[in-house]
């Protein structure tokens, strides 16, 4: 890399570390625990590339961007930022940063970002929002790779016209991200309005729900179990032209690419709605969210006048363990509950147990030896998470569910073994190339270069 990188961080540690590491690389360095230092060098013309954080002793890092873009236009600003929600995401989106991570951060991942930053020549172009109001308070939190990808998706989507296919389990969150794009959309002071197979039952259905939407936004609510005669209406609907054309989006407990080729969901209307699609993840794909998202849950509640209440250790150990059939929606009405019955301030793993009753916990796969056929291994965990399920069935969607958790640590592996080099994992899997890099950004894989396995 060539360049001069400008790092402002209040934590001694991380300005040593990306000091160290960009120096290494080639680049020039210059760091500091201020954004008044940060704006001064700035404005002398210093710098190729900022890092920033977003909260430092003497304000707020993304409320600087748009100084920063006015001043030096095309100066590419990398915001890093413990702050772990959506919200953050569509803020540095909003304040037209080059590009957004969490902390912890990837350090390779920042260096590749960092060094593309250096190589664009071009600022993107800027996103022009209102301070309407906006809702602060989304229940989108998590730091896991799978929900940092969602945010990003979300925030690049936000404002284009595209339709958007939301899927994932009952209880994850589709209808808040659905919602959440229109809210930070460009049309978001025009009506929102969720319709379901009733709506459009009758001939005269689509007019008077386009009659509501006018140019706003439309969410159809479970595509994937609506009848083929109204998703024929619904077709007719999404070609409608004129100046109120609506933004579609839809939501469905199953992937719909593949009720499509099931003959489940019309050809049609997939290809008509599938402009990007986006996977909100089960709280078992994100277990390290979910102690996170229950003190998120208890500070939402002291807000609304409960009692401050915390979590022991062992408390948020049992709530990572359990299976949580519901996701986030059963997770955030237990957590309320224990808000409001738990004796002390801080809730024990005994209130929690009680709380979750006598329904099973989820447990690690259990060993049997090395002579266990990996067919056999897996049945046996597929026939523990039917039993985790009781008298009823698992939501729907399971093949494109297991198929997912599968795949994704076979190809992280894979990945590992042939020290992130993405041509050799593909000959290894036996895939193509281009077909292995869109299973990385589909699965939310994190690839960096290490030492090979084997």
């Amino acid at each position: 890399m060539d360049g001069t990188v400008l790092v402002a961080d209040d934590d001694r540690t991380i300005r040593t570390v990306l000091t160290q590491a960009l120096t290494r690389a080639g680049c020039k360095v210059h760091a500091t625990s201020s954004l008044t230092t940060l704006m001064r060098w700035v404005g002398e013309g210093k710098g190729d590339v900022v890092i920033t954080d977003v909260m430092m002793p003497d304000g707020n890092g993304l409320e600087m961007l748009p100084k920063i873009g006015q001043d030096r236009p095309g100066l590419p600003v990398i915001v890093i930022s413990a702050q772990n929600t959506i919200m953050t995401a569509i803020q540095a989106a909003d304040a037209d940063a080059y590009d957004y991570l969490p902390k912890p951060f990837d350090l390779p991942d920042l260096m590749k970002r960092t060094a593309r930053a250096l190589e664009s020549k071009q600022k993107r172009p800027r996103i022009q929002t209102a301070e309407d109001d906006r809702p602060d308070d989304l229940p989108l939190v998590g730091r896991t790779p799978v929900m940092q990808a969602l945010y990003r998706v979300v925030a690049q989507v936000m404002n284009t016209d595209l339709p958007v296919l939301i899927w994932g389990e009952s209880g994850t969150g589709k209808s808040l991200i659905a919602k959440a794009i229109h809210d930070f959309s460009d049309r978001r002071t025009q009506p929102f309005v969720a319709v379901t197979p009733a709506d459009l039952v009758d001939l005269e259905g689509p007019a008077r729900v386009m009659a509501r939407v006018r140019g706003g936004t439309l969410l159809i609510d479970e595509i994937g179990d609506i009848p083929d005669e109204i998703q024929a209406r619904i077709v007719r609907m999404t070609d409608a032209t004129g100046d109120e054309v609506p933004r579609f989006l839809a939501t469905s407990q199953t992937d719909l690419a593949a009720a499509m080729e099931s003959g489940a969901v019309r050809k049609d209307l997939y290809y008509r709605l599938s402009g990007a699609t986006l996977h909100v993840p089960s709280l078992r794909e994100r277990v390290d969210d979910i102690p996170l998202l229950a003190h998120h849950f208890l500070a939402r509640g002291e807000k609304s006048g409960a009692a401050q209440r915390t979590l022991s250790d062992e408390a948020a150990e049992v709530f990572r363990t359990y299976s949580w059939p519901g996701n986030v929606r059963q997770l955030e009405n237990t957590v309320r509950r224990l808000g409001l019955t738990s004796r002390l301030p801080e809730i024990s793993a005994a209130e929690v147990k009680q709380a979750l009753g006598s329904q099973p916990e989820m447990e690690p796969l259990q060993s049997v030896g090395d002579t266990e056929k990996l067919g056999a291994s897996v049945a046996r965990h597929l026939q523990r998470y039917f039993d985790l399920h009781g008298d009823m069935l698992p939501p729907a969607g399971l093949h494109g569910r297991i198929l997912r958790e599968v795949e994704a640590p076979l190809i992280e592996i894979a990945l590992s073994a042939t020290a992130g080099n993405q041509a050799k994992a593909a000959e290894l899997l036996g895939i193509n190339r281009n077909t292995l890099r869109k299973k990385i950004t589909d699965l939310g894989i994190q690839v960096t270069r290490g030492r090979k396995m084997m």
